[in-house]
């Protein structure tokens, strides 16, 4: 259904005016608004991963072009791995080719700190009826530095576990409230059923700090382990982090996926949708795939726990899909516009209407799961996510102190490369092609490179 220039949306209008005329409250405005040629018109470029939420962004951006009939929208849209290194490389050298970034909780303070990215919040705070108070609080934290938010979400997510809940009712099984790792390894031996094409869990064994590194990271959080003590001391070979990634590697050669080793989110979102696993711990953005129609053979089947734990009470991760104005950008004014249009509340319901409620990006806005249509949507998830987003705790994320913010990453810059090359050891491990204490202690060699650089 088109809801172009439906009256439903007419905070737009009414504040572009005075937006406009307030640029200069955006921080190092020089330059904002010149126009790309001599035919009067300004082209916003827009760099973005090629995630299908963000595709659905594409498909209704010529909305944004009725109200902003002079901008062009130009975007680029890249497969994860190649967006972060083409950002990551424009932003921090500031070639200026993008005008709008997308960006995630795990860049957003380190590229603020560095002075990379525009500070919003004078526009937020120009800009009332955009409610960034109706962010979810974790989210809007992990967005900010200093208290000024510096990207704003796109969506929002923790992790936690779907299972088969009528597999459960069959096998005679109840899932527990606060589920742990060991009941859920019990599970997964009892509810595998090769013979039907069934694995008994899904985990991701693909290499990647972004792969399988963020669902082991919060497994070794609540076994009690830490990349580094609070002297940056590495620690990847501590009993605490050994047991964690053996039960892990155990976990998945024994009861999970085969070819777990290349197998990351994508397969385990094919496999679990399609009936091929009786579990999967993994994004609670996966609900967006479980409970479609159009994608998923088990539609209303499915329950989700908490992320399970062992030595603490919570082990959901956090990570949020946000956009950001680099410095560098000369229409700072209409990128503006054009990032509060992607996450204002009105475009929640402007994707559900139009392509269904359960493709509207979750986990952003408080607001959202108060919408009737998406809340009936939401019902059997709904709970689990806003839980998990509100226990998911970046700065005490394991038992002991640590020197870093991060639960499924770390904040450093070194990470985006530590954490791939620890994923590429632990898929060996998953392989069998090493074991996990040699996979370990080339993980330690790798992690103690970096510690050293921040004991100096």
């Amino acid at each position: 259904m088109s809801t172009a220039g439906s009256p439903r949306y007419p905070r737009r209008r009414a504040r572009t005016a005075a937006l406009l005329t307030a640029t200069t409250l955006l921080a190092g405005c020089a330059g904002a608004g010149d126009l790309a040629g001599g035919d009067g018109r300004t082209r916003l470029t827009v760099a973005i991963v090629s995630n299908p939420q963000m595709q659905d962004a594409i498909a209704l951006s010529p909305r944004f072009e009725e109200e902003f009939p002079d901008v062009d929208l130009e975007f680029v849209s890249l497969a994860e791995n190649e967006a972060r290194a083409k950002i990551t490389a424009s932003v921090a050298t500031g070639g200026g080719e993008y005008d709008v970034v997308m960006v995630s909780n795990y860049e957003t303070k380190m590229w603020a700190e560095n002075g990379w990215l525009t500070n919003l919040q004078p526009s937020i705070d120009a800009s009332p009826e955009y409610d960034h108070d109706d962010f979810i609080p974790t989210v809007r934290e992990s967005l900010s530095y200093q208290d000024d938010m510096y990207s704003v979400p796109f969506y929002g997510e923790s992790s936690f576990l779907a299972y088969r809940a009528d597999l459960f009712e069959e096998a005679g099984l109840e899932m527990p409230a606060r589920p742990t790792w060991h009941e859920i390894a019990e599970f997964a031996e009892i509810l595998k059923a090769p013979e039907e094409g069934r694995v008994g869990i899904c985990l991701r064994g693909l290499a990647g700090w972004g792969e399988n590194l963020a669902p082991l990271n919060s497994v070794i959080n609540t076994f009690g382990g830490r990349w580094y003590d609070e002297e940056w001391n590495a620690q990847l070979t501590s009993p605490e982090v050994r047991e964690a990634v053996q039960f892990y590697v155990d976990l998945v050669r024994e009861h999970g996926q085969p070819g777990a080793a290349t197998s990351g989110y994508s397969d385990c979102i094919t496999r679990y949708s399609q009936g091929q696993a009786a579990m999967w711990y993994d994004a609670s953005a996966m609900v967006a795939s479980v409970e479609n129609p159009a994608d998923s053979l088990i539609v209303g089947e499915s329950g989700y726990a908490p992320a399970p734990v062992v030595d603490t009470d919570t082990s959901g991760w956090l990570f949020t899909w946000a956009l950001a104005i680099p410095e560098t950008s000369e229409h700072k004014d209409l990128a503006w516009e054009f990032v509060s249009w992607m996450t204002d509340k009105d475009y929640q319901r402007m994707v559900g209407e139009e392509f269904g409620w359960p493709r509207v990006p979750p986990g952003a806005r408080e607001s959202t799961y108060e919408i009737p249509e998406y809340a009936a949507e939401a019902e059997a998830y709904a709970e689990p996510t806003l839980n998990a987003l509100a226990s998911a705790d970046e700065l005490d994320p394991s038992v002991s102190p640590v020197p870093y913010e991060g639960v499924q990453f770390l904040r450093i810059p070194e990470f985006q490369d530590l954490g791939t090359r620890v994923g590429q050891q632990i898929s060996a491990a998953i392989a069998g092609s090493v074991t996990v204490d040699e996979a370990l202690e080339q993980a330690q060699r790798y992690a103690e490179t970096v510690g050293q650089t921040y004991q100096k």
